[in-house]
């Protein structure tokens, strides 16, 4: 049996873009290869999906069930969660609980805990973190279609005239889509590719337009485009005419939208918003995808519909190549959708209608089914810090990190008489706050599907075994269900009866009045859902095979099939800059880190790029600060510690700061602690991207790097810290305000280095450098400084398992250095080869003069191709410096 034929096809654990991939297993473990066959990535990978296999250890997971964090037997814990569940229902009736999922489960996972809320409790309290990135992109679809239905497929990316990107740094946050993209541009050199945001991103490496609009007036852009396309009649009038309503409100509001006021509104020139109209006027086939910079707005969904109303008065949608395309940023966001996982849908896609109540009623054989929308997840948070929620189960995701205000979430979580935790890893910022936690099984272990950006449900299957007492997320539900006393409508045996019954209530009288329709699928076999490959839905007796492309016919789902344009008014962010916080901060994803971490925070090779929180200013915004110094960036909900890291090209008044870092992984950096909870009115998802925020130098005495043999677990007691992930060593970065009087002892008292042989040098009059051995094997490293200390991390980590046999070699580690002279890597750029800065710079000065070059020599940019942007401008900056006659 060859090598291939024991990999496992699978979907990859992290976003939208649903990667097929082949999970190959080796003597040392797992490694992930991409899937040829799969329609999302076509065999393509990005680095974090490379590096699954580097994360399926189980270092710190959750194996056992937990009551105030006492492992106890899951009888016990079971028993635990149903007897407070009930008391909180009899008590205080079933408003008074509530569920918090995650685009983590698998659809199997979430239609089960949707069914015990919404059908057998019997409130509609269960909401999402899909709240927190879609929620805007599916009230968008729905006013306009009828539908929470994307009409797009992966191929449009190729087929497109002109694709537009907003509110996507989709080089960095969704990368094999946008690989595919990169191919699609050489092949056809004529594409026009616009991208609009704020700041330059590594997305407009292929952009033929970057448009650097005010942040949060893209509303205002694309009803100057509507009013535009209008005016050099543009627009496709039989199809407006003959396929959608309101028009006539829709170009009366936008046509106050001149180019002059949209300039200005949008901080842009008349040049550059003429350039902008004239791609969208002579493009036959025009897509846009957009995404969190989009949705992550208190005007989020007027947002959305500005850009279908642009696209159905053109007649660019239903078509190849065309369309207004939401870009999900979780691997199920769109099968928590399909279930009913917000808290203003019930299920399959239905509302609250009386007629959708009736109808889930008697398919669930159920008299409890809820009969109003619940609470969203930023609301539902408040209301257990008013105490209107009594009892809360969370599962698989970290709203204590990811929801704004985080830490007036956490207060108020630490109030709530009962708080229950699913999931994977067993301290995390929801776990430390929980009173019962439930091991539940993760990637690799989890057996169900999945649905991506474009409708394709995907399989999601296990090849590990369930580590210790881990167990399935529905398993978990459909114990608690039944010992609630459901257990006739919760007996399920295996994942496939589940998908089978969502399947069936999808198609449950629908008569082609619900986009959402996979009834086709509803008799498979246990073995024909095990072997099941992907599809796109609707799949019914209409599209057996599925339906790549929705609204081909102009047929929508509003009673009258017409869609819906939508008069837009568009607003600015509610938060403005002030006096006192005189800058905008913009929170997002890094290349090569997803969500709070706890996942790609395990692999060593992924910290190696950015290693550490930071925030990303222009220089004038704070002369005092520079590269390697500590930032305060403060708003009026708290404060944050991050690395600074000025940048000419950051626009002025701004800056930007990743969203991933949690209390595991730095002291000071949870982002969203600084978010106020504005929301949209319609959608409920909050404004994350536009906080007012006032930063300046943070003035450390001392900062330094401390290496440990093995997995510490506890930073040492210091102002400023942060842990970077490296193979079997503890390493931290430290800061503190406060000189030890003597760094032999204060070591000794954080780390018992008074139990080891040491060697020690000063350096200078502010450093001091220390080594730990015991058994000639390095225990310990120690670098401080006054400033960051430069060290060749890579040459300490190397120490701790090939320890230097010389005391010249000795006397180099001491230093931070390689023996030998060798240079240190640098940053890390490709984190697929380990290429860092210094290899790159030295092949560029040995002849390399392009990527294609620095591929061939170094392989840099030759796999997933994130980093080509930024060996880019490596190369830039090396002409720059020869041109000016400097030393590269």
């Amino acid at each position: 049996m060859s090598q291939r034929s024991n990999a496992i096809s699978t979907t990859c654990a992290y976003c939208g873009v649903g990667c097929g991939i082949r999970m190959q297993p080796q003597d040392t473990g797992y490694v992930a290869h991409g899937e040829e066959t799969h329609p999302a990535n076509l065999g393509r990978m990005c680095v974090k999906g490379s590096a699954l296999g580097e994360t399926l250890g189980l270092e710190g997971r959750l194996l056992q069930p937990q009551i105030h964090q006492r492992p106890v037997s899951w009888s016990r814990a079971l028993d635990a969660v149903a007897d407070g569940l009930r008391a909180t229902i009899d008590e205080y009736g079933p408003q008074a609980v509530a569920f918090y999922g995650s685009g983590q489960l698998l659809t199997e996972d979430y239609y089960v805990a949707n069914k015990l809320m919404k059908g057998f409790i019997g409130a509609s309290n269960m909401d999402t973190n899909s709240r927190l990135c879609m929620a805007s992109a599916v009230m968008g679809y729905k006013r306009a279609f009828g539908a929470d239905a994307v009409p797009c497929d992966y191929q449009d990316i190729e087929l497109a005239d002109c694709v537009i990107l907003t509110g996507s740094n989709a080089a960095w946050a969704h990368p094999v889509m946008y690989q595919r993209l990169v191919q699609a541009k050489q092949a056809r050199p004529a594409m026009r590719i616009v991208v609009i945001d704020p700041r330059p991103t590594a997305t407009c490496d292929i952009a033929d337009l970057h448009l650097p609009l005010r942040p949060g007036s893209d509303a205002a852009l694309f009803c100057g485009a509507l009013n535009t396309m209008a005016a050099q009649d543009k627009l496709d009038n039989a199809y407006l005419v003959q396929h959608t309503v309101g028009t006539e409100e829709t170009l009366a509001a936008a046509a106050q939208w001149t180019l002059a006021k949209t300039a200005d509104f949008c901080g842009l020139s008349a040049a550059q918003l003429e350039t902008f109209y004239q791609y969208i006027g002579d493009s036959e086939r025009l897509l846009t995808l957009y995404s969190m910079g989009i949705n992550q707005s208190s005007s989020g969904v007027d947002k959305c519909n500005a850009i279908i109303n642009l696209h159905l008065a053109m007649g660019h949608i239903g078509r190849a190549g065309c369309g207004p395309f939401s870009i999900t940023g979780q691997p199920n966001a769109m099968g928590g959708r399909e279930v009913g996982g917000l808290a203003n849908q019930l299920a399959a896609h239905m509302g609250f209608t009386p007629q959708d109540i009736d109808r889930v009623s008697r398919f669930w054989h159920s008299d409890r089914v809820a009969t109003a929308p619940g609470l969203n997840a930023v609301d539902l948070f408040q209301a257990i810090e008013s105490g209107q929620i009594k009892a809360v189960w969370i599962m698989g995701t970290n709203p204590l990190v990811s929801l704004p205000d985080a830490d007036r979430v956490r207060a108020g979580l630490a109030q709530c008489p009962l708080v229950i935790v699913s999931d994977l890893m067993h301290d995390t910022d929801t776990t430390r706050a929980a009173h019962i936690c439930l091991p539940a099984l993760g990637w690799g272990e989890k057996n169900g599907t999945v649905t991506n950006s474009t409708r394709t449900v995907s399989r999601q299957r296990s090849f590990l075994p369930a580590p210790g007492e881990a167990k399935p997320d529905w398993w978990i539900i459909s114990q608690v269900a039944q010992r609630l006393g459901f257990a006739e409508a919760f007996d399920y045996q295996h994942p496939a009866e589940i998908f089978r019954e969502h399947a069936q209530l999808s198609g449950f009288e629908n008569h082609g009045q619900r986009a959402f329709d996979i009834s086709g699928l509803a008799q498979l076999s246990n073995a024909q859902w095990d072997a099941m490959a992907p599809i796109q839905w609707p799949v019914n007796d209409r599209h057996p095979q599925g339906t790549t492309r929705l609204f081909t016919d102009g047929k929508f789902y509003h009673p009258d099939s017409k869609a819906r344009l939508v008069a837009i008014a568009p607003r600015l962010p509610i938060n403005r800059p002030s006096n006192a916080y005189p800058l905008i901060m913009n929170t997002g994803r890094i290349r090569d880190q997803w969500h709070t971490m706890t996942r790609t925070g395990k692999s060593a090779r992924l910290m190696q790029h950015c290693s550490e929180p930071f925030a990303q200013f222009h220089p004038d915004d704070c002369p005092t600060a520079q590269a390697g110094d500590l930032l305060r960036v403060s708003s009026t909900h708290g404060w944050l510690l991050l690395r600074a890291q000025p940048d000419p090209q950051q626009p002025r008044g701004s800056l930007f700061v990743p969203m991933h870092w949690n209390s595991q992984f730095s002291q000071q950096a949870r982002v969203d602690a600084l978010i106020e909870a504005h929301t949209d009115p319609l959608s409920g998802q909050p404004e994350s991207k536009q906080m007012p925020v006032r930063i300046q130098r943070w003035d450390a005495v001392w900062q330094a790097e401390v290496f440990l043999r093995g997995n510490a677990s506890a930073p040492p007691p210091v102002a400023y810290w942060s842990r970077i992930t490296q193979p079997d060593v503890t390493h931290f970065t430290l800061a503190d305000t406060t000189i030890p009087d003597d760094w032999n002892a204060w070591l000794d008292q954080q780390f018992g280095t008074g139990q080891w042989v040491c060697q020690s040098a000063r350096i200078g009059d502010d450093g001091f450098n220390l080594l730990a051995w015991k058994d000639q094997k390095l225990q310990l490293a120690f670098y401080a400084h006054r400033a960051l200390p430069s060290l060749d991390r890579q040459a300490i980590v190397s120490a701790f398992t090939q320890c230097p046999d010389n005391a010249q070699a000795r006397l180099s580690l001491l230093a931070g250095r390689a023996h030998g002279g060798k240079s240190p890597s640098g940053t890390i750029v490709c984190s697929c080869f380990n290429v860092g800065e210094t290899a790159i710079s030295e092949a560029l000065q040995q002849g390399c003069h392009d990527v294609a070059q620095l591929g061939k020599t170094l392989q840099c940019g030759t796999n997933c191709g994130s980093c080509i942007p930024e060996l880019k401008k490596f190369i830039a900056r090396q002409r720059e410096a020869l041109v000016a006659g400097e030393t590269p």
